[in-house]
């Protein structure tokens, strides 16, 4: 990870907004096979990263409605759009997205 010096916000941020439109699961395997494991730090198994991947890649597929199989179907189901997604919701999922991070941050930097 020396790309973004550290900066696991930065990267599972950017992994959470590709999670908006690639399958997450898909996503976070192919993330496995990028960062390695560690056993002990932010890389460990319980480590920083992996707990933010974790939230932003299963968040992040809410942004659209493309972007989880349950937004898929309700889809289908009760005949949303995607341009109706996108001016009620998709904003809403955004702004619960980043305070999310931001609740993450905030417990990472004055409570532990």
């Amino acid at each position: 990870n020396t790309t973004f010096h550290g900066n696991h916000y930065m990267v599972t941020g950017i992994i959470g907004f590709l999670s908006s439109i690639v399958d997450n699961v898909p996503l976070v395997a192919g993330c496995m096979g990028m960062y390695p494991i560690q056993a002990t730090g932010d890389m460990a198994v319980n480590g920083i990263f992996w707990q933010l991947l974790g939230y932003c890649a299963g968040v992040g597929g809410s942004m659209l409605i493309i972007g989880s199989a349950a937004g898929v179907v309700v889809m289908g189901l009760e005949k949303i759009t995607f341009g109706w997604y996108m001016k009620h919701v998709s904003w809403i999922a955004f702004l619960g997205y980043i305070a999310g991070i931001a609740s993450y941050w905030c417990m990472r930097t004055f409570l532990m």
